[in-house]
Formats: C-alpha cells, structure tokens, sequence
C-alpha cells in the first residue's frame, strides 16, 4: 500500500463495533480499512462474552444436577475440562477465518498488526503510513495494571478461557464481575478457589442485599471469598505460586497453582499513541461529545468498550456502532441513548440489574418505593432446588414507573430483560403487571415483584 493511499475510513479493532461501522460505511460506496493485531473478531466473541457462557452453561448444568440428587436425579454428574474446551473452541476457532472472509468479499482491507498514530488522520500500520479522512478507535478493551509485585505472573480473563487444563488451586485477585464468573466456572469444575477483594465485599454495581444472598451460593460452591483484603505481590515457588496479602492489617499468604487478574478492565488506548493524533484523554478513557466523536480531533470517533461512554457491553458496543455509523455518514445528529441497559454477572445462579439502584434514585431526590425481599420459597427456586432467589425493585411514586430492578437467582439473566424493555419504554408497574407471561416461568414472578 502506498503512502499516500487514501482511506474514507480506517478501524482500529475488529470486534463488535468495528465490523458494524466497516459494514454501513462500506455499504455506502466508502473506501474503509480495519486493523487488529489480535485474531479478528473482537473479545465478546474469542475472548469475552461467548466462549464463557459455554463454560458457565456446562458448570450451570453440573451445578444443577448436583442439586437435583436425592429429588430424582442420580449419579456423579462432572465437567471434563478438556472436552469442554473443544466444546468451546468450536465457536472461537472459526471466528477469525469468517470475519477476515467477509472483510474480502465487501472489498474491506485488512491489517493482521498494531496500529499507532502518527498525525491526526495519519497511521502507521506495520511500517506504511494509511490517511483517512476519518478515524474510528474501537480497540476494546484490556486488563488494568494493578501495581502489585509480580503483577506479571497473573494470567489473564483471556488465557484462562485458553487452558488446557484447570489447576488444582487457584486464586483471583479482585471481585467484579471477572472473579464471580470463573470462580464458579472453576469450582463447580473442581478447583479450590480463592477470591482477594479489597473492598467490603463483592460486585459492588449491584445491590449488597442480592449480593449478600449470592454470597450463600458461593459458600456452597466451596468458594472462599476473602473481602477487605488487599494484594501486596505474587512470586513464584517450586510448586506453583505463592500471593502475600493483608487482611485488616494482619499478612498472610496464599497458594495457588494459578492467579487471575480480575481486577477490572480499561479502554485499550495506552499504545495508540493519542498524543500523536492531538486526541485528549482524562483518566484514562478518550474525551468525546454526545456524538462519540474526540472533542479535540473531530477525525476520530470511537464505539465500545474504546469509547466506554455507556456500560462495558456488547449491546452497548453494537448501539454505539450504529451511532457513529449514522454521524459518519450523515454528518453528527445521532447520540446514543444508554436508558434500560441491563447488566448481568453469569455466576451460578446469575445476579442481574438494570436501572437505578436505590442510592442512586436517592441522589437523584426520586420519590420511590422498594418492593425488596428474598424468596427462595417461591416455585421458580424450589422447582430447580436453589436456595438463592430474590428480587429489589425500585418504583416511582409519582408516576408508576420502573426506576430500578435487580434480580439474582434462577433465570434472572433473562426476566431482566424484561424489566429493561419496561425501563426504555417508560411502562409503569400496572402495565407491567397486568401482561400475562407464561406460566410457570421466571416472568411469570414478575407480577409478585411490583
């Protein structure tokens, strides 16, 4: 490619707003370019979302038959770590193949290399320099640094989803949403687990009381959660890997045959070289306006977990494309609307939110009820023999309509759903409750919620 080659368009990331934006840009008549020097497809495909939801449905079904002994179910029910792992490969490995195919077929050109600015439409890509007339940064997302001694010997959410076999002993540092996943994936499989989370407690986007309920399914699950305990480094032993923490001041160690760094993630800029492009940054996330464009070099615009202006989502990520696929091609009139936005942990069971929380509702001088109560009696949780059910749903007083609801136990990940259609359409409780779900179902609870 020449230097002078001229591109309508270049990507920086192949995931999941990136091939949205290539595609409708694409599409009309554009000249566009994607660059990743990851196998293409983005992390909720390879790396995220897709691959640890076949691991969470196996430890799911494990969890589940476990439960269900003595109540009709019978025999050792395990997971074969191996075989699970082709099982998922399965969906990974034809992901680069299928996207780099679909890049040809659409005359999209691609670069398989790290890409960095060196002007404000000007890239360097594996030692050609490609101008466009825009930029978009949809890098994704990476692993943030922790600072602790021998940060270097923990694994990442990636390499993890990559073993061949599962140690024996594993600690995961940090308590988000990272640490509530594997942890059960990993002990439900038959490591020993241990959690090492600074604060007072575990996934603090959702609510303590359904965190706090969760916590009794992590007990059974052999999990050992250990809270207001802070990492003071990793070294390297004979036999594996020895963590020295402090916990309320007193040191001690742990050992473990692997440690996972689950301590939250960040926009993946640090090698972009922004400076270069004159693209301001503030604590490490890109300064954008309403329409995900860079307030300082109106080239670029970014979507996803890049941008990071709504939740770290895939939904978010294909909202954000289609944004910025709009601005780009009609000039800036679209922004993105995060109202409704569902969140979900896929620990076993699942805890979900969407909405406001009550201490948020309360800055906000909402006036509202709390309908909040724990209900491992109802049908939907002893049907499947799980003790951990319950709800917290937050209702406007003035006009009926949903402010927040938050879930955990059995099907939350999907009745959730529901209670986001509800937020973003501005239903009001009444209309909520007066629809009849099938029965019996999880949304079937919802009536008894409101």
């Amino acid at each position: 490619m020449a230097p002078s080659s001229l591109y309508d368009l270049l990507i920086l990331g192949t995931g999941t707003a990136a091939s949205t934006v290539a595609s409708r840009t694409q599409a009309a008549g554009w000249r566009v370019g994607v660059i990743d020097f990851r196998p293409f497809g983005g992390t909720c495909a390879l790396r995220g979302c897709d691959p640890k939801k076949v691991l969470v449905g196996a430890a799911r079904a494990t969890d589940h038959a476990r439960r269900m002994r003595g109540k009709g179910v019978a025999g050792d029910v395990r997971i074969e770590w191996p075989e699970l792992m082709a099982f998922k490969r399965s969906f990974t490995d034809p992901v680069p193949g299928q996207h780099e195919q679909s890049f040809e077929e659409k005359g999209i050109d691609a670069w398989r290399c790290k890409a960095r600015f060196v002007g404000p439409t000007t890239l360097e890509v594996g030692g050609e320099r490609l101008e466009a007339r825009r930029i978009l940064v949809a890098a994704g997302a990476e692993p943030i640094r922790l600072g602790i001694e021998g940060e270097e010997h923990l694994v990442t959410n990636e390499e993890f989803l990559a073993l061949d076999t599962l140690p024996r002993r594993i600690a995961m540092v940090g308590g988000g949403y990272i640490a509530a996943e594997f942890s059960n994936i990993a002990a439900i499989s038959g490591s020993e687990v241990t959690i090492l989370q600074r604060g007072d407690r575990m996934l603090n986007p959702f609510e303590a009381e359904l965190v706090g309920w969760l916590m009794e399914a992590f007990e059974a699950h052999g999990i050992d959660v250990r809270t207001q305990t802070n990492v003071q480094g990793v070294e390297k032993t004979d036999t594996g890997y020895r963590v020295s923490v402090s916990t309320n001041g007193e040191s001690e160690t742990v050992d473990a045959d692997l440690v996972v760094h689950a301590g939250g993630r960040a926009p993946a800029l640090m090698e972009l070289d922004l400076d270069a492009a004159g693209v301001k940054t503030s604590k490490g996330r890109l300064c954008l306006n309403g329409y995900l464009q860079s307030t300082s070099n109106e080239a670029v615009y970014a979507a996803g977990d890049a941008a990071q202006a709504g939740p770290p989502l895939t939904p978010v990520a294909s909202h954000d494309a289609e944004v910025v696929a709009a601005n780009l091609l009609q000039g800036n009139h679209a922004k993105p609307d995060y109202r409704g936005v569902p969140s979900v942990a896929f620990s076993i069971p699942p805890i979900a939110a969407v909405g406001l929380s009550e201490q948020q509702a309360k800055k906000q001088g909402k006036k509202f009820r709390v309908n909040c109560k724990k209900t491992s009696d109802w049908y939907t949780a002893r049907q499947q023999a799980q003790p951990v059910y319950g709800f917290k749903v937050l209702l406007d007083e003035d006009t009926d309509r949903i402010l927040g609801a938050h879930l955990v136990g059995p099907h939350a990940d999907e009745v959730i759903n529901l209670f986001a259609l509800a937020i973003r359409h501005q239903l009001t409780a009444a209309e909520l409750k007066a629809t009849m779900f099938s029965y019996p179902t999880g949304a079937s609870d919802i009536a008894h919620m409101l």
